[in-house]
C-alpha cells in the first residue's frame, strides 16, 4: 500500500487552472522526485498535500495519506498532521526560520506543539536531532540564532525541524538549490540516510536533474500543471518518451560558447594584492580578550581586460566578503585592490570614481529591485554614478539599448518587475548592470535560482554580450558546471585563501589541490541519455 497516493488532483485559483489531473504515489522508504520548470505545478502539488493552498483555491481529486483523505480533513486535524505525520523542508531556510528565536527553541517548538513534554526534555531531543544532522553541540549550541549560521547550516536546522518527530512523509522543496556542492552532497546523503533509517517516504521537488539521477527511485516530470512522464529513474533516463523531458535533460547539460578575445595581449584590469579581512568575534566574557576571525586571508589574483573568470568555494569560504571588498562595499585591513590602476578604497572610504566602473548582478533578481518602480527607473539607477547626467532623451535611448541588448523590448521599460518571469527579471538585472558600460561586472550566483532552460538562455546571453561589449566579469557560483561553461579562468577559495587558480578547463580536468578535487567529486553528474545505470548512486561519489 502506498504511503501517499494522489489521484486526479486538480486545483483552480480564482477559476484559473493550476493543476490538471495530477496522479503520483510514494511508498514507505521510497524517494520520488518531482521535476520541471517554474510554474509547472511542483510546489503547488506539495502545498495541496499539506492543505496550504492560497485563498481562492478549489481542489478536486484525492490526496490520500495512509488511507486518510487529506482533502476531507478539517484544519484542526491538519494541524495535528503537519509536522507530526508530514514534514516539509522549504527552499529558502532563512525565510522558513524565525530570526528572533534560537535554533534550539525552533526545533523544540515542533515537539512541544505535538507532544506534552517538559520544555527541558523537548530541548534535549532538539539537541539530539541537531547532532544527528551534523550541528554538534560544541560549535552549534542551542542558543545560536539563524543569522549566525551559513546557508547550509540553516538548511540543516530546517531539516531537523522537519524530521524531529520522524514523520511518515517528508516533502523537500528545492532543499539544495542555494547550497554549494559539498554541502549539497552532504545534505542529500543525510536525506537518503534518514529515509533508510526511519522508513519514511520522501517527495523531493527539484529542477536539478543531476540531483534527481543521483538519489531518486522514481521521477515524475511536470509541465504546466500536468504530469507528462513518470517512471523509475533508470528506465526514464534510458528511454525518455516525452520531448519536454528530453529538453530538460539537454538544458541541464547546456554549455555556452564564448567568443574569442579581440585583444590578444590585454592589460590588467582588476588587481587584488595580499588582501585580508578580519571580523571581531563576540567576547565569551567581560574580561576575555577580543578575538578576530580572518574571513579573507592574503588573497592575490589579477583579472585582465576581457577576462571571464569564476570564483568557487564552499559556503563560508570568504567569497562574499571578498566580493564586497572588490565592489568597495567593505573595507580591508591588509593589502590593496586596484581597478585600472586606481585603488578601490581611498583611505577608509570607497573611491567613487572607481566604483562607477563596476556593477553587480545579484542572485535574487526580484529581491534586488524596488517593486514600486517601473523598469525604466530600475534600469537607469546606475546613471547617477556618472559625472555628467544624461538628458532625458539620452536616458531613454540608453534604457532602450540596454533592454534590447538582453533580449527585451523598449516597451518593457514601462512595466513593473512583477510582470516578468524569473528569467526576464534576471535579464532586467543584467540590463541595469550594462547601462553605464562598466569595466567590470560581478555576477553573484546570478543563475542559481533559475530553471535549467532559463539558465541556458542566460548563459547564452552572456556569451553574446561578451562579443558585443567585450565584457570583463567575475562569475561567483557554487554550480561547477555553470562555471566551467561560462568562464575561462577560475579561482578556488577555501577558508579565506585562494588554494588553486588557472585556466578553467585545466583546473576541472586535472585539479592539483585536494580541496578542488573534493569539490569536483562532490558535484552531481548527469547520466548520458540512454546510458545504463545501476540505480541511484551516491551523489558525492
Amino acid at each position: 500500500m502506498s504511503l501517499l497516493a494522489i489521484k486526479n488532483l486538480s486545483v483552480e485559483i480564482h477559476g484559473n487552472p493550476i493543476l490538471r489531473d495530477v496522479s503520483l504515489d510514494v511508498a514507505p522508504g521510497e524517494i520520488v522526485a518531482v521535476t520541471g520548470e517554474s510554474g509547472s505545478g511542483k510546489s503547488m502539488t506539495a502545498l495541496a498535500i499539506m492543505q496550504l493552498l492560497p485563498q481562492g483555491s478549489e481542489m478536486s481529486g484525492a490526496v490520500m495519506l495512509d488511507g486518510k483523505d487529506l482533502g476531507q480533513t478539517s484544519e484542526a486535524e491538519m494541524c495535528a498532521i503537519r509536522g507530526n505525520d508530514v514534514g516539509m523542508i522549504f527552499q529558502e531556510p532563512m525565510t522558513a526560520l524565525n530570526p528572533v528565536q534560537t535554533i534550539g527553541d525552533q526545533v523544540a517548538e515542533t515537539i512541544l506543539i505535538h507532544e506534552d513534554l517538559p520544555r527541558a526534555q523537548a530541548l534535549s531531543r532538539a539537541r539530539d536531532m541537531l547532532d544527528r544532522v551534523g550541528l554538534d553541540a560544541e560549535n552549534f549550541p542551542l542558543s545560536r540564532y539563524p543569522h549566525e549560521l551559513s546557508g547550509g547550516q540553516r538548511q540543516r536546522v530546517v531539516i531537523a525541524m522537519a524530521i524531529v518527530l520522524r514523520p511518515k512523509l517528508l516533502i523537500a522543496d528545492e532543499p539544495t538549490t542555494a547550497l554549494d556542492v559539498t554541502t549539497q552532497a552532504t545534505i542529500l546523503d543525510l536525506l537518503k540516510e534518514l529515509v533508510s533509517e526511519f522508513g519514511m517516504g520522501l517527495l523531493m521537488i527539484t529542477h536539478d536533474l543531476a540531483v534527481v539521477a543521483g538519489m531518486a527511485d522514481r521521477i515524475v516530470v511536470m509541465r504546466t500543471g500536468e504530469v507528462v512522464e513518470t517512471g523509475p529513474t533508470q528506465s526514464l533516463f534510458q528511454n525518455m518518451q516525452h520531448p519536454y523531458t528530453r529538453m530538460l535533460m539537454e538544458a541541464s547539460d547546456h554549455k555556452a560558447t564564448l567568443p574569442p578575445h579581440a585583444n590578444k595581449d590585454p592589460e590588467p584590469l582588476l588587481q587584488v594584492v595580499n588582501v585580508s579581512r578580519d571580523y571581531r568575534l563576540p567576547r565569551t566574557s567581560v574580561i576575555a580578550r577580543q578575538k578576530m576571525f580572518r574571513a579573507v586571508d592574503d588573497v592575490s589574483f589579477t583579472l585582465k581586460k576581457g577576462a571571464r573568470a569564476g570564483l568557487v568555494g564552499e559556503s563560508g569560504c570568504g567569497k562574499s566578503t571578498l566580493t564586497r571588498a572588490i565592489l568597495g562595499l567593505e573595507d580591508i585591513q591588509e593589502g590593496q585592490i586596484l581597478l585600472d590602476g586606481e585603488p578601490v578604497f581611498s583611505g577608509n572610504k570607497a573611491n567613487l570614481l572607481v566604483r562607477r566602473k563596476m556593477q553587480v548582478v545579484f542572485q535574487d533578481p526580484f529581491g534586488s529591485f524596488n517593486p514600486r518602480h517601473r523598469v525604466d527607473r530600475l534600469v537607469s539607477e546606475p546613471l547617477h554614478l556618472l559625472s555628467e547626467r544624461p538628458s532625458q532623451s539620452e536616458r531613454t535611448s540608453a534604457i532602450a539599448e540596454a533592454l534590447i541588448a538582453v533580449g527585451l523590448q523598449p516597451e518593457d521599460a514601462q512595466k513593473y518587475i512583477h510582470e516578468f518571469s524569473g528569467g526576464q527579471r534576471q535579464r532586467v538585472a543584467i540590463a541595469r548592470a550594462l547601462i553605464i558600460k562598466p569595466d567590470l561586472i560581478v555576477f553573484d550566483e546570478a543563475v542559481s535560482a533559475l530553471d535549467v532552460s532559463i539558465r541556458a538562455q542566460i548563459l547564452d546571453l552572456l556569451a553574446e554580450l561578451c562579443e558585443q561589449y567585450s565584457l570583463t566579469y567575475l562569475f561567483i557560483s557554487h554550480d561547477l558546471s555553470v562555471v566551467r561553461s561560462i568562464t575561462e579562468q577560475v579561482f578556488v577559495m577555501q577558508s579565506g585563501k585562494i588554494v588553486e587558480q588557472g585556466e578553467t578547463e585545466t583546473v576541472f580536468t586535472n585539479p592539483s589541490h585536494p580541496y578542488t578535487q573534493q569539490l569536483i567529486a562532490a558535484a552531481p553528474k548527469l547520466p548520458e541519455i540512454g546510458a545504463q545505470q545501476k540505480g541511484p548512486k551516491n551523489v558525492a561519489s
